[in-house]
């Protein structure tokens, strides 16, 4: 059997890290400041991803319009756990949910969705389990913004550099460059509210 859906991350004791995209004007504020600032907006849902490639492969490798900038976010893992119980997943899940109806209602008020999209290799292909990423209401960007943003740093020039690697076909190398990312745990009731399961 393999995890169907797991979520991996870099992260330690108090903190963890998520990958968000961004054109120059929003990342070098954020950077500057340390903390998302104008022109950020936090009037409308912004997602966050553990997982550095399945950001890479959203963003195009930093080439796709408005998502050059990649930016690796540290925010507290009592920020991330709280989004993570409040999550509400993005499509009915009938072994979750006890109807249609209930989950339209659950995801219509939800401050926090969570979604399952394939995790990539380095090679950009689908692996066999799903990683997460996270979509923050304008409830709770604010305390994303304030409260658990520990760090931002800019990694544009590491994903030029990995983009370069793949290019000329050198993926070992280019994957010694990624950071480590580990199975991240959470609570039973958090598991089965985001139907982390495994899939045989």
């Amino acid at each position: 059997m393999n995890n169907y859906r797991e979520i991996r991350a870099d992260y330690d004791r108090s903190t963890i890290v998520v990958y968000q995209a961004y054109n120059d004007a929003i990342a070098d504020a954020a950077v500057k400041a340390q903390k998302f600032v104008a022109p950020f907006s936090m009037n409308r849902m912004t997602w966050i991803k553990p997982s550095l490639l399945w950001l890479m492969e959203r963003s195009g490798w930093g080439t796709k319009s408005n998502q050059e900038r990649i930016l690796a976010v540290r925010i507290t893992r009592a920020g991330w756990d709280r989004c993570l119980q409040k999550g509400v997943l993005t499509a009915f899940d009938g072994s979750i949910h006890r109807s249609i109806e209930q989950w339209r209602e659950e995801f219509q008020s939800a401050a926090v969705h969570v979604q399952w999209d394939p995790e990539r290799s380095i090679h950009g292909k689908k692996l066999e389990y799903r990683s997460i990423q996270v979509g923050l209401s304008r409830s709770v960007i604010a305390r994303y913004v304030n409260e658990w943003t520990r760090e931002i740093k800019d990694l544009t020039q590491l994903t030029r550099k990995l983009r370069d690697l793949r290019k000329a076909g050198k993926y070992g190398e280019a994957k010694r460059l990624l950071p480590s990312e580990c199975v991240y745990e959470v609570d039973d009731q958090t598991s089965q509210r985001l139907g982390l399961k495994m899939q045989a």
